[in-house]
């Protein structure tokens, strides 16, 4: 039996919603996106682009046992233990 769909609908400005429109698949398109962005989504702010005062005291104890560096290779920022 074939999954059921629920539609969503969400407000953009009249930019987006030309960019948008001008997709061959707009729906493919804007499920792929979501997808992503919820697979790549920050593990401590969830997407919110900040972090609450209970996380941050949490995250000051933990930097205090790692760093923060850029990978010489291919230049990402990542989280390295300093035991390692």
């Amino acid at each position: 039996m074939p999954q059921k769909q629920d539609i969503i609908t969400f407000k953009v400005d009249t930019a987006l919603a030309q960019r948008i429109r001008d997709l061959p698949n707009r729906s493919e398109f804007i499920r792929t996106a979501v997808l992503n962005a919820l697979e790549n989504t920050c593990p401590l702010c969830q997407g919110t682009g900040t972090i609450s005062p209970d996380q941050k005291h949490h995250w000051d104890e933990f930097i205090k046992k790692h760093d923060v560096v850029r990978c010489a290779d291919c230049d990402a920022i990542y989280i390295a233990c300093r035991n390692s």
